[in-house]
């Protein structure tokens, strides 16, 4: 295959208005802030991330304003002008920095988008994707009833979603979720914690079994895989892990202690495709089912997350819903749509959505160029 050998790279700051707030346990989202990669290649191709980042650290430690500076200071010049024989390669090309996955993840994957589209193949065909379309579920914030949770449910159920997944924390919890379950007993349904609990809350999170719930996913500290072990000894309900697993040795290990049965996979949160790629061939070998959460993406995190669910072990639907319930408009073309809780997985080379240069120009607040591998910062 032909190498990638970036000459610039394009860094477009966006403002991007949710159509609805969008409320966890961290609080709550009405905009997005967010740092476009566009990495070109010698011969003109550009490939296309971005940084799944917050303006605030709740999730992560990382926030839009750092991984914007972790990249231009660091992480690009690394991987500026070097031969790029394939993107598996820069994960270690990366790994001088300590963390920072969502700042290397907006690199790595705009360098698997454009080593894509040069050798004229689809991003979904070249990580070894199998499937032709992917199923669709939906994350649905805290609301302000149980009445009303209901309500966005059944809006959900009857759009077709596969998966319905209720954001919960103390206070607003067993209540809502018994609510769902006496309107919607058969449906796929999950609660997702956000870190909200701790091993006090073992007896309140039992109560969630007799709810048939499909997984409880990060209920404990952001960090651990310790007392995930403890609590998911004592649940019924499957424990999924989310913000706990950044690389594939804490899949591994979370895997090894029995913290969870599930993992979901984040591309941002991994450090980008090749670390998603890897974690989900570890579950798969184990027989850990997996599935791709949403970090409130704009059109090309969405393309990523549709290419990767394309592999074999995402046998649950993801949180990759269409363009339409986030955005007024998005960025590519075409917007990402969905008939029935059904995705089409993108055909044309690298992500196969083309980004809309004047939506872009509507939403840009600032525009960088790097060209060169200096850095005003020593790299190893």
């Amino acid at each position: 295959m032909k190498p990638v050998i970036l000459t610039e790279v394009v860094l477009h700051t966006i403002k991007m208005k949710l159509i609805a707030p969008f409320t966890t346990s961290f609080g709550t989202a009405l905009e997005k802030h967010v740092c476009l990669v566009e990495a070109v290649d010698e011969s003109g191709v550009s490939g296309w991330g971005e940084t799944v980042t917050s303006d605030e650290p709740y999730y992560n430690e990382e926030t839009t304003y750092t991984a914007t500076y972790m990249l231009k200071d660091f992480l690009i010049p690394k991987v500026m002008h070097k031969t790029i024989q394939h993107p598996l390669e820069v994960h270690d090309m990366l790994t001088f920095v300590r963390r920072n996955q969502i700042a290397k993840s907006a690199i790595e994957t705009a360098i698997w988008d454009a080593f894509a589209k040069k050798n004229n193949i689809a991003l979904s065909e070249l990580i070894g994707g199998t499937k032709t379309e992917i199923e669709v579920g939906k994350s649905i914030g805290i609301q302000s009833s149980p009445v009303k949770l209901v309500e966005k449910v059944a809006e959900y159920v009857d759009e077709g979603f596969r998966k319905i997944k209720v954001k919960i924390a103390p206070g607003a919890d067993l209540d809502y979720i018994d609510a769902v379950r006496k309107e919607f007993p058969d449906i796929p349904l999950m609660a997702d914690a956000n870190s909200a609990y701790t091993l006090n809350d073992i007896n309140h999170l039992k109560k969630l079994d007799q709810y048939n719930l499909m997984m409880i996913e990060q209920p404990l500290a952001h960090d651990d895989i310790i007392d995930h072990a403890t609590l998911q000894e004592q649940l019924q309900t499957p424990v999924c892990l989310d913000e706990s697993i950044h690389s594939l040795e804490d899949a591994r290990k979370a895997l090894q202690l029995g913290s969870c049965r599930i993992i979901n996979i984040k591309i941002g949160r991994v450090g980008g495709i090749g670390e998603s790629v890897r974690i989900h061939d570890l579950c798969k070998d184990n027989g850990v089912p997996v599935w791709c959460g949403g970090m409130l993406e704009t059109g090309i995190g969405r393309a990523h997350n549709i290419a990767l669910t394309s592999l074999s072990n995402f046998t649950i639907p993801g949180d990759t819903a269409p363009s339409s319930h986030y955005w007024t408009e998005d960025i590519i073309q075409p917007e990402v749509t969905m008939d029935h809780g059904i995705i089409q997985v993108q055909t044309g080379p690298g992500i196969g959505f083309a980004v809309d240069r004047e939506k872009l120009d509507r939403v840009t607040i600032r525009k960088e160029r790097i060209s060169t591998a200096e850095t005003a910062h020593p790299i190893p």
